[in-house]
């Protein structure tokens, strides 16, 4: 399932329109990968475990040669799978249902776009200073 799956099922399973399925979804994923840029623990219970791990300098070993080598300190990002997550996907507990029928809804309303005045006419100027200049004459 890609992202953009993940969030037509919310969307459907929720009952909300996608842009705010999506807003949720990524939302979600901001704050997780802030938090664990911070250093902090993510934990979502029955989920997952995120979090940043700091791992020491250390020596180890070449399979090939035998040779030691100095392996340096380097921070590594971790997921850990929960226990209700690993229940789930290995079938010990069953998976909770999802709605995969979405229900109409209806669609937030829609403003009209304005509507252009009718064209007006252009005063006749020119007109009226001919017929006014034409009056002026007779007098």
């Amino acid at each position: 399932m890609k992202k953009r799956e993940l969030i037509q099922a919310v969307a459907t399973h929720t009952e909300v329109d996608n842009k705010t399925a999506a807003k949720l979804v990524e939302g979600t994923i901001d704050v997780i990968l802030a938090n664990v840029a911070k250093g902090e623990i993510v934990n979502i219970s029955g989920f997952a475990k995120f979090a940043k791990i700091k791992r020491p300098a250390r020596m180890a070993r070449n399979p090939a040669t035998g040779e030691q080598i100095r392996v340096k300190a380097k921070t590594v990002a971790k997921i850990t799978a929960l226990k209700g997550f690993k229940d789930i996907a290995l079938g010990v507990a069953a998976a909770p249902k999802v709605n995969t029928v979405r229900k109409a809804v209806p669609a937030p309303a829609k403003k009209a776009p304005a509507k252009k005045a009718p064209a007006k006419k252009a005063p006749a100027k020119k007109v009226v200073k001919k017929v006014v200049k034409k009056a002026a004459k007779k007098k």
